[in-house]
């Protein structure tokens, strides 16, 4: 339907005094919560992006009180307000998000939160009466604390902390609410009740699903649906999160929309990489206007931005929903993009049949030692003889029940791995400690392990103390890493250490394996740690990449696992640049090219658009998208027709399945070996 269409966005939400809200509407007037419902019929709704992430770019510290801006530096906040009207935003959400006095406490602030929540709402307003445009305010309203620093309050306490903050906001003239980032239902269902209890305004409410598409208490988006419908909000949707395409799937699975209850779908951009001490988030603008067709035909009448989306992102969305308006049928017709034909990204036979005599097998590792030295690790052993390894990744449970794991393990081994990479807390989700889950598979299954070290979470006595335990335990092979930034849904849940990056750990794994601990005192006994480093051959910054991998190299680091690649190009490309950073030779080290086979098409798009480090050529996506149930096995054959084009060039290859789809890896790994097999014959 033409935007000419759509009435004043203002007047469907005046705002009024909270006693006018909660009183009963005179028969044949609407209420505000029908107006709400026709607004969404007559046209999607867009919300404004990420406020809390947006702050740290511009300089707030990390561990700065986000929701006390609007009292000590509004300024700050009016302006990222009135730059997300500028970029089309139908509402703009309140910084209040942690504004409850459990949040507020942990910087001595709880006395203020009628204060915070009142006076976020009134800047939001000032905001839209400077701009002049007609935009909505949404009180925005999170859980009460991050989940595990502080006890879970008394269900009487924690609705008096909701009905705190809903009155102040309610006082500040909001004229909706947003409760968002939610990852319990319950605490969720009694903050709606409160508000129910407090006026009649119309309640978006929202939960954040992993990738696993469960919330943090267990809840699936099919219980979520019900248990919202049945509190009678108005909207219900996902955000936060991964990314689009989870949240996507997510939505999905929440039903169709009602005559009554809307949905609605707010996602990060993306995950984060930190750089130079700021966190950079994948998918970009584009990318978020590019969703919006995908989002409006999974159901979403309401959309907008979380964690790391920007003015930019809002801007993008805002022209595609306007171009969706301008067709004859408005927002009913949804035409999914589809990725271009290729762009060669493959390379020709020629092309690789050059790279293969130019560049040759990256080097076998070497081994030195005196008589009373640690014994070289296994994988440090293949490296050595010249064996084509396989390794596959596998991560920790987020549980304290290791079986599954275990038996995933199993399930590799039986397959032909040489050993398995267990991750740490990959993606800043909290999960069972990498060494344990290491020592558990190799004491019951005998496997050799590469456990996933990052500088993340530790000081350097921690670093050094983890080493140390791991060493006694038999765990000799390292990758060490700097760590994705924790999950901080739009604001801190929890803090990350950083003391030294990936180089300063591979610095002090190397001091232990002369024998020395990081301040020069002798530990008894030299270490005998294989110790890996990763590249990102793909990276936006190409030079600073590479620079690094020389630092790592340097440090002392004996191996290098690629981030995933998936054209022969790719392949070619990194090989060309070794060679112009390390001599004629390439690499001075072995290295284990990383291959994340796809599955769906789905998952190349989310790959290649939301998660740092990977990037998946036209050609392969479009694959993808032909494969269509064929989408696993035409993955697979990817990953072969690569490795197969490789395996003259690098020491092995590193297996990374995604969401735990070991038997794909394993079926990987058994081709793998087949093919080996069958050559070894001829």
């Amino acid at each position: 339907m033409p935007a000419t269409d759509t009435p004043p966005l203002a007047s469907l939400f005046a705002a009024t005094d909270s006693a006018s809200r909660a009183a009963p509407t005179a028969p044949g007037h609407l209420t505000e919560r029908e107006r709400f419902r026709i607004r969404l019929r007559r046209r999607p709704l867009l919300l404004d992006g990420a406020m809390g992430t947006l702050l740290y770019s511009r300089g707030v510290p990390q561990r700065a009180c986000l929701d006390e801006l609007v009292l000590s530096k509004p300024e700050f906040v009016s302006t990222i307000h009135r730059e997300y009207i500028d970029a089309g935003a139908d509402a703009i959400t309140t910084d209040t998000f942690g504004a409850n006095r459990y949040r507020l406490a942990e910087f001595g602030l709880e006395k203020l939160a009628g204060q915070v929540n009142r006076r976020g709402a009134q800047l939001a307003r000032e905001a839209r009466e400077t701009s002049g445009k007609e935009v909505s305010i949404a009180g925005s309203i999170g859980p009460l604390g991050p989940t595990g620093r502080m006890p879970r309050p008394h269900p009487g306490i924690a609705r008096a902390a909701f009905r705190e903050q809903i009155e102040g906001l309610l006082e500040g003239g909001v004229d909706l609410f947003v409760f968002e980032t939610f990852d319990r239902l319950e605490t969720l269902l009694s903050a709606i009740e409160e508000a129910r209890r407090a006026c009649d305004l119309p309640i978006i409410a929202q939960m954040t699903f992993a990738e696993d598409l469960t919330a943090n208490d267990g809840t699936s988006p099919e219980a979520a649906a019900a248990a919202l419908t049945a509190a009678a909000v108005d909207a219900m949707g996902v955000n936060c999160g991964s990314g689009p395409l989870v949240c996507l799937e997510a939505l999905v699975r929440t039903g169709p929309p009602t005559a009554t209850v809307a949905r609605s779908i707010v996602p990060n951009a993306g995950l984060p990489r930190r750089i130079e001490g700021q966190f950079v988030y994948s998918a970009g603008p584009e990318y978020f206007g590019e969703m919006v067709p995908r989002m409006l035909a999974a159901g979403a009448r309401i959309m907008g931005g979380c964690c790391g989306t920007t003015p930019e992102h809002t801007k993008s969305m805002r022209g595609a929903i306007d171009a969706l308006a301008r067709d004859e049928g408005g927002a009913g017709t949804i035409v999914v993009p589809q990725p271009d034909e290729g762009d060669g990204s493959a390379g020709t036979a020629a092309d690789s049949d050059l790279a293969a005599a130019a560049a040759p097998r990256t080097p076998r590792a070497e081994i030195s030692g005196s008589g009373d030295a640690i014994p070289a690790s296994g994988l440090a052993q293949k490296l050595v003889d010249g064996s084509f390894v396989i390794s596959v990744e596998i991560d920790p449970p987020r549980s304290i029940r290791i079986d599954r794991t275990i038996e995933a393990a199993r399930l590799l081994k039986q397959a032909g791995v040489d050993l398995v990479n267990i991750s740490d807390a990959a993606t800043g989700r909290v999960r069972m400690g990498a060494m344990a889950v290491a020592f558990g598979i190799q004491r019951q299954l005998d496997l050799e392990c590469l456990v996933h070290l990052t500088t993340r979470d530790r000081n350097l006595m921690a670093l050094e103390a983890e080493l140390l335990g791991a060493h006694a335990l038999g765990v000799r092979n390292i990758l060490a890493l700097t760590g994705d930034p924790p999950r901080v849904a739009d604001r801190p849940a929890t803090t990350a250490v950083w003391g030294v990056d990936a180089i300063g750990l591979i610095e002090i794994i190397r001091r232990l394996n002369k024998g020395e601990d990081g301040a020069g005192l002798s530990i008894g006994q030299t270490a005998g740690f294989t110790v890996a480093c990763a590249l990102d051959s793909t990276a936006a910054d190409s030079d600073k990449e590479w620079s690094r991998l020389e630092r790592k190299l340097a440090a002392g680091a004996n191996l290098i696992m690629t981030q995933p690649l998936y054209s022969q190009r790719q392949v070619d490309s990194m090989l060309a640049r070794s060679r112009e950073c390390f001599g004629g030779g390439g690499f001075p080290v072995p290295v284990l090219l990383g291959v994340l086979p796809l599955h769906s098409a789905r998952h190349a798009e989310f790959l290649h658009n939301e998660v740092p480090g990977i990037t998946i050529p036209d050609e392969q996506r479009a694959a993808m998208h032909a494969a269509g149930e064929r989408g696993a096995e035409v993955g697979l054959e990817l990953a072969m027709d690569l490795l197969a084009g490789s395996e003259g060039h690098v020491t092995g290859t590193y297996i990374m399945p995604s969401f735990g789809r070991y038997e794909l890896a394993a079926e990987l790994v058994r081709r793998l070996r087949t093919r080996q097999a069958a050559r070894k014959k001829n």
